[in-house]
């Protein structure tokens, strides 16, 4: 099957007009014209169509391309990222109305002690923790998660291979 044959099949089986299709998938309706006649889409083309359909790249794609792999690699480690970030900016919008709210409620009713203060500040320092482990660490973390992986992976093939050995 063609990449134009799977494209019109994706949005014809959406129940989707071409015209729908591009703004969902945020490409103009002339480069989902093109896309269906048969023209050769690009990788950002095809991410794009991809994204909209709910598939990998590669379910679009004529034949298995290590580049639209290492695409849907990259689209699904951006979708975490947001995720990340999305969950990251919820939390400190709910921390200032949270610690405002705290703040008017000690100033009217006991302006005498500093409770919220130290609410606030507690609070503020999870989300600055949370906000460092998001932004400034996330290569880091990944990194560090990668290796360990690695570090696992072959102590298991140590451990098996001994086994093996002993037999």
């Amino acid at each position: 099957m063609t990449v134009a044959e799977k494209v019109k099949t994706y949005r014809l089986t959406k129940a989707w007009s071409q015209e729908q299709l591009a703004e969902v998938a945020s490409l103009s309706v002339r480069t989902v014209q093109r896309t269906e006649k048969g023209q050769k889409p690009s990788l950002e083309t095809l991410s794009a169509l991809a994204s909209a359909f709910g598939v990998n790249v590669s379910d679009l794609s004529e034949e298995t391309y290590d580049a639209s792999q290492a695409l849907d690699e990259r689209i699904s480690e951006a979708k975490i990222q947001v995720a990340q970030e999305t969950w990251f900016y919820r939390i400190l919008v709910t921390a200032v109305l949270v610690c405002t709210a705290l703040m008017i409620i000690n100033y009217l009713f006991t302006p005498e002690s500093y409770w919220s203060v130290v609410v606030s500040v507690i609070w503020g320092g999870l989300v600055i923790f949370r906000g460092i482990r998001v932004f400034i660490m996330r290569g880091k973390i990944a990194l560090w998660q990668q290796r360990r992986l690695q570090k696992i992976l072959r102590s298991g093939n140590k451990k098996s291979d001994n086994k093996t050995t002993e037999k």
